[in-house]
């Protein structure tokens, strides 16, 4: 009887498994897998040389590091934005609200065209920053600026309909028990959206590392010092070295995936702590 029940609980649940099985397997592991395999061309000691070179090391300590300060700053300045637009109703806020996604819908080499014009020396923020000795285009700073730029929304769209769902009673209740407004914030909502503030973190870390078209305009791509690993992999393909795109493809591909499988098991951990508790 159960069994039953179940069968008309799931229908269809062997074809739909199938057929997720076979997609992602064409769309995702069959890619993978092949540049895994491509990377066997290469000997340990080759491979070996290529990901520990000055100019592969620099461009993956850029790519990374870059890429998880602009998901910190994200993740805070996010935070502000969703708080904003779902607890307050002001003038404008829908606009505000449609603005967020720009990043999405602009092609990434429009965004780094405008960053670029916009913090050159003699751009609207470029000039008045270069008065005061800092240079942000063609420089590790803008790539920064443009990581941050295309990664808002990540967090933004990940937070926002978990903070709407969650009642404003409850902050009510916690008001009347004494909570002053930052107890509240910390013990009552913050637990509740900590597996999305992570989700929305990994998400924009994500894009980051593996952005290209907005950051090599404004990057200026100079090796070893603000050269992007998806830049470097590109001219190893343009030389036709396709074994050494592949090996430092490989370990960006080991090195996100190892940062986002822990950033889902911190979120699995704190939901189950919010259920526990």
């Amino acid at each position: 009887m159960s069994a039953a029940i179940r069968r008309r609980t799931l229908p269809g649940f062997g074809l739909t498994m199938g057929l997720t099985l076979t997609w992602l397997s064409i769309i995702v592991l069959i890619p993978l897998a092949g540049l895994v395999l491509k990377t066997f061309e290469l000997s340990l000691d080759q491979f070996w040389g290529i990901i520990t070179s000055r100019r592969t090391l620099n461009a993956l300590k850029t790519s990374f590091g870059l890429a998880f300060l602009a998901a910190i700053v994200n993740l805070i300045a996010g935070m502000v934005i969703v708080w904003a637009l779902t607890r307050y109703r002001f003038p404008g806020r829908r606009i505000f609200d449609a603005i967020v996604d720009i990043p999405f819908a602009l092609p990434t080499a429009v965004a780094g065209v405008a960053l670029t014009s916009l913090f050159a020396q003699k751009g609207w923020l470029g000039a008045p920053l270069a008065e005061l000795g800092i240079k942000v285009a063609f420089t590790p700073i803008g790539i920064f600026v443009a990581m941050v730029f295309i990664g808002i929304p990540f967090v933004v769209r990940t937070v926002q309909p978990v903070l709407q769902d969650i009642d404003k009673e409850i902050e009510e209740v916690a008001t009347c028990l004494g909570a002053s407004r930052w107890q509240t914030i910390w013990r009552v909502i913050l637990p509740s959206l900590f597996p999305a503030m992570l989700t929305g973190f990994a998400l924009a870390f994500a894009r980051a590392v593996g952005e290209y078209g907005s950051v090599i305009f404004i990057a200026g791509n100079l090796p070893n010092i603000s050269e992007i690993a998806p830049l470097l992999i590109v001219i190893r393909l343009s030389e036709f070295r396709y074994a050494d795109a592949t090996a430092i493809a490989v370990v960006m591909l080991l090195a996100s995936f190892l940062v986002i499988f822990a950033i889902n098991r911190i979120q699995r951990w704190s939901q189950s702590r919010v259920v526990q508790s």
